[in-house]
This record gives C-alpha cells, structure tokens and sequence, in this order.
C-alpha cells in the first residue's frame, strides 16, 4: 500500500508579494437602483419605489421591477424614454 502524498505546505516565503484576496480583486463600485433614480433627480424615494415596482423602469433593455438590483458601471437605466447611463467614481 502507497503513502498519500504529504499535504501542501504554505508559501512561507516573506519574499513573495501578497495576493490579492479574491472579493477585493472583483470588487466594483454600484448603486442600488431606487437610489441611481434619487441622486439623477427623476424620483424621490417613495416615488422611485412606485416607479420601479410599478414596472416604469428598464435596466439594459429588460423590465426591472426591483429596488435594490445593482447598477455597474455603464448600465443604462431608462425611465420615460429617457436613457441614463451609470457614471461611478
């Protein structure tokens, strides 16, 4: 019968750079929706809930009916027929 081979040790190497932990490397700005109508202008708070769950609201070109879906960068968010595109700093 084989041994199993030893487990891996970690990189003790103080030389080495430190790597990025994963869900900082993917981590992007965003904005919930009923707050992206707030700050543009279009909405207040209680009206941005009624326009979203009122089905008035397209994301990309697809109906959104939830208040809290995240905006990324260059999203389109179109109310009225009029087209908004998320600028993030």
């Amino acid at each position: 019968m084989e041994n199993p081979p030893p487990p891996e040790q970690p990189n003790l190497d103080s030389t080495a750079p430190p790597q990025p932990d994963a869900a900082e490397e993917t981590r992007e700005p965003t904005i919930h929706l009923d707050q992206f109508l707030k700050t543009c202008g279009v909405a207040t708070g209680g009206q941005a809930k009624r326009l979203i769950q009122g089905g008035e609201v397209n994301v990309n070109g697809e109906l959104e009916t939830r208040r809290r879906r995240q905006l990324r960068v260059n999203d389109e968010v179109e109310l009225d027929g009029v087209v908004y595109v998320v600028a993030l700093s």
